[in-house]
């Protein structure tokens, strides 16, 4: 078995003297030339906590690998943080990240002649898009998650960053001091890790240990912890044995894989995020996996966590009652998932779980199967006339499972943020907000601040917002994201007008504006395609590759 199957093009073959010269440059001799070249991709970066540790563990990494077996080189990548960059224009360029870390690690990778990746990775966009980098590039891979932030705390209170998003909220409604807002937004990220409920960093970490691209307890293991630390030890003997056996993500990856780790994050009530990007790994490595993939296993799958935003606990509470792996314990021992699938430890799923202890006795995060927070799931695709070709919804249940409202429509969140801020939102309103799809945003903005200050506001349970862009891991609340056909390109929604009724039914998964068909098309006769908000640079070419939300916002 070829070990150097890639790199021997640049360091055995008698053409290629400039090559080997540098090499020799970066401190490699001539020995070093016959072993695998491994590229560590960190997306490390000083300006983001889920982020800032990642070179650091990089480099831990690096050092563990056996350099008499292989030859550890590291490159970087970037990342956008998105609770940096919600509720600003930078928000825009969050979800095109995912698909330049994709473009980018795969460009190093094949430009480099790298035989084997291992990428180390953090905010919500880095791990979809190393693991679709990791898919096309198909040599021996391991996604590496640097973990969940520690929870903060003031007056007794448990805190992570959407504790500062509604500390917002609850100021706005003068339900909180100045004093109390200023503490909250100063304890609740007490140092290196990502947001620390079941949100979206936690949610991808999640779907991809349960899809075996990354090790078990990966995903669960805090970022400032002894386990988080351990890690490197196995990785480097990972990455190795992967590099002998030629295995593969294309090995690993398969629909059945696709589908234990949607069952997963339904049970964990994971971000509504995960659609897109599942959807987006599955059409990268060519398996059938639709949205309405997402509805038929939600239909047939409980929801069991209490974990933030809904409920109580966050990532580090389920790590102390034995993390991602004890949960996939109990749903395997409940056949819920395919065991047989293999992952980068050589094994399958069944075999990995052989020896990990179970949920804690007496844990409160997990409910039992007899008694469920909700028998299905809370991923919910909705159709309709304001959705045509489909929209996500997160219904846990605690915000009920019908809403109808008359529009309140903004044609910006910033517009939205303005009215909420200013009092302007009442009881019954569905809030619409449009032009902010993956091409009209451009970009898809994630939408926390106008979801958190509806919940900080105490109006959750009656106020319903719907938009084309899409919500962040932390929103709970009557939301619907992820509205196809968007308005920019002249989808339904684009036709709302203030007043207007619209029910939202998660019981049979319709959204709908009650205008008849006739009216709708009396209106379209007026409606004008708007001028891109943004004409130069990254998001106009975006704009112009991005598919639809139903299609995972991919670009290629």
């Amino acid at each position: 078995m070829e070990l150097n199957k890639y790199s021997k093009a640049i360091t055995t073959h008698g053409a290629q003297p400039a090559a080997q010269a540098m090499l020799h440059a970066i401190g490699l001799k001539k020995e070093d030339f016959n072993k695998p070249f491994i590229g560590i991709a960190s997306t490390g970066y000083e300006g983001n906590p889920c982020n800032m540790h990642l070179n650091d563990l990089s480099l831990e990494i690096k050092k563990s690998i056996d350099s008499n077996k292989s030859v550890p080189l590291i490159f970087n990548t970037i990342g956008i943080s998105d609770g940096i960059s919600m509720g600003t224009d930078g928000m825009k360029y969050s979800l095109p990240s995912r698909d330049l870390i994709a473009d980018s690690i795969e460009s190093v990778v094949s430009g480099m002649s790298y035989d084997a990746l291992i990428s180390v990775v953090g905010c919500d966009k880095n791990m979809p898009g190393a693991l679709m980098a990791m898919i096309r590039l198909n040599r021996p891979s391991i996604l590496v998650y640097g973990g969940t932030i520690a929870p903060g705390c003031y007056k007794g209170k448990k805190l992570d960053v959407v504790s500062a998003f509604e500390a917002w909220g609850q100021k706005v409604s003068g339900t909180i001091t100045d004093e109390d807002y200023d503490n909250v937004i100063s304890k609740s990220c007490p140092g290196p890790g990502a947001c620390g409920g079941m949100y979206t960093a936690n949610t991808m970490a999640s779907a991809i240990e349960a899809m075996g691209l990354s090790l078990p307890f990966n995903s669960s293991n805090p970022a400032v912890s002894n386990d988080k630390a351990q890690e490197k030890k196995i990785i480097s003997k990972s990455i190795l044995n992967l590099i002998k056996k030629d295995i593969k993500p294309l090995d690993i990856l398969t629909k059945s894989s696709v589908e234990n780790a949607v069952k997963l994050i339904t049970v964990l009530g994971g971000s509504t995020n995960a659609v897109l990007h599942i959807l987006a790994i599955c059409k990268t490595a060519n398996i059938n996996f639709t949205i309405d993939d997402f509805q038929r296993i939600s239909n047939n799958t409980p929801y069991l966590a209490d974990l933030k935003p809904s409920g109580k606990f966050l990532m580090e509470d389920l790590h102390n009652i034995g993390g991602i792996p004890a949960v996939m314990k109990f749903m395997l021992n409940n056949n819920m998932i395919d065991g047989s699938c293999l992952t980068v430890t050589g094994k399958t799923i069944e075999e990995n779980l052989k020896d990990v202890n179970g949920l804690k006795e007496n844990q409160k995060i997990i409910m039992p199967f007899d008694d469920p927070i909700k028998k299905t799931g809370h991923i919910r695709i909705l159709y309709g006339n304001l959705a045509n070709n489909g929209s996500v919804a997160k219904i846990t249940g605690k915000e009920g499972l019908y809403f109808k409202g008359s529009a309140k429509v903004f044609n910006s969140e910033l517009e939205a943020n303005n009215a909420i801020s200013n009092g302007l939102i009442d009881k019954g309103d569905v809030i619409v907000i449009r032009y902010e799809g993956p091409k009209g945003g451009p970009g898809m903005p994630e939408m926390l601040k106008p979801t958190s200050a509806i919940i900080g506001a105490g109006l959750g349970k009656d106020v319903a917002l719907i938009t084309d862009g899409r919500f962040s891991g932390g929103t709970h609340g009557f939301v619907v994201g992820h509205i196809s056909p968007e308005a920019y390109v002249g989808g339904n929604i684009a036709l709302i007008k203030n007043n207007d009724i619209i029910v939202i039914d998660a019981e049979k998964n319709e959204i709908n504006v009650m205008i008849d068909e006739d009216d709708l098309n009396e209106r379209r006769k007026n409606w004008l395609q708007p001028t891109l908000k943004i004409s130069t640079g990254v998001l106009t070419k975006y704009s112009k590759l991005v598919s639809d939300a139903s299609n995972g916002c991919v670009t290629t």
